[in-house]
């Protein structure tokens, strides 16, 4: 069977091997994963008690449009409940959306590097991605609203961006929002929204609550520690809503994921704790960086992005660290993702580091 040639051209996820299998190969134990920025402290024990309490309801199927999830999350965030939709983690929303508003030959403005799976799935619907370079590691929001144009349907902003950190700020949102043309939808992509301290960030829901054409991602599976149940919202204009439940598969989110997102939702202890851990953990690793004469980007999330000297390929660093017991994420040919783990782990981190840099003569 023939493949069409704009899914030939898509690059596919290449997921990770499981820490006990890589474990396995190198002949190593206790690895430190440091690479996918998950939660190290896990889920809100309410969330897991909430689970497990639902298991044995899992012969039903899950309520298709998670209703008091949907509710609750309308109350949180002071919004109708029709201008919430669930996902299968923002991923799904993301999809969703293309499929919704792009057609083929349709174009979407993106920062690069920012998340992959943006170009993915674009390219998946036959529409044309439009990278724009960041600046500084940061979204340049002027050069992107240069690369609009009538062909173009969706903008995707990473805020705070992936894999950099970065954030752009409410002035500068406020500004290219104002500049919008009615045929594009922008999408504030922010997933790590819990994790930011920067008081200057966005108030994305203000310009929904205006009016504006803006559909905002949150997710679960970050900060609230559910990355596998993948559960995550858009929230957005009710007709931008309706149109993207038009093609939402009837049980896209699960029972367990309702549920256990609901419970996580109310346990603000959980979430001040997963907070702290993070300011803490990033304090000590930009520190520790700065000593070992390694550049970083600012961060707002709990990853840090280490801009890598030309020496020093990442892919050299990654094998290196990995046969150390420590697995982090390449980020291009020059640089590495770190997410922000417990004290052992960051601290497994700069060890296995330091002794690399010290065997390189550096």
């Amino acid at each position: 069977m023939k493949v069409p040639e704009h899914i030939n051209g898509i690059q596919p996820y290449v997921p990770g091997k499981p820490i006990e299998e890589l474990e396995r190969e190198l002949g190593i134990r206790e690895a430190v994963k440091l690479a996918s920025n998950e939660n190290p402290l896990g889920p809100s024990p309410k969330a897991i008690d909430a689970a497990r309490e639902a298991l044995t309801g899992v012969n039903r199927y899950p309520d298709g449009g998670g209703y008091y999830l949907t509710r609750a999350l309308a109350v949180h965030w002071n919004v109708s409940p029709s201008q919430i939709l669930l996902g299968n983690g923002s991923n799904e929303l993301i999809e969703l959306a293309v499929r919704t508003f792009m057609v083929p030959g349709d174009e979407a403005v993106m920062a690069h590097p920012s998340f992959v799976v943006y170009d993915s799935i674009v390219r998946a619907v036959g529409g044309r991605s439009i990278p724009v370079p960041l600046s500084n590691g940061r979204h340049d929001l002027k050069a992107m609203a240069l690369r609009v144009s009538d062909a173009t349907r969706l903008c995707f902003i990473a805020n705070p961006n992936n894999p950099t950190g970065t954030t752009v700020n409410q002035e500068e949102v406020a500004e290219w929002v104002q500049g919008l043309p009615d045929h594009c939808l922008l999408i504030m992509d922010e997933a790590y929204y819990e994790y930011v301290t920067d008081p200057a960030f966005p108030d994305s829901l203000g310009f929904l609550r205006e009016g504006r054409p803006v559909l905002v991602l949150r997710t679960f599976s970050k900060a609230y520690g559910l990355a596998g149940l993948r559960i995550g919202y858009a929230l957005g204009p009710a007709e931008v809503i309706t149109a993207m439940n038009r093609i939402r598969q009837p049980f896209n989110t699960n029972t367990l994921a309702q549920v256990a997102a609901l419970a996580a939702l109310g346990d603000s202890g959980h979430l001040t704790a997963t907070r702290k851990v993070n300011q803490d953990g990033k304090a000590y690793l930009e520190g520790e960086l700065d000593r070992l004469g390694l550049k970083r980007l600012p961060s707002q999330t709990n990853f840090i992005f280490i801009p890598l000297p030309k020496s020093l390929p990442s892919s050299q660093v990654y094998e290196a660290l990995l046969r150390r017991g420590v697995i982090v994420r390449p980020a291009g040919p020059a640089a590495l993702r770190v997410t922000i783990g417990l004290e052992g782990e960051n601290r497994a981190f700069v060890e296995a580091m330091e002794a690399f840099l010290g065997q390189e003569g550096r």
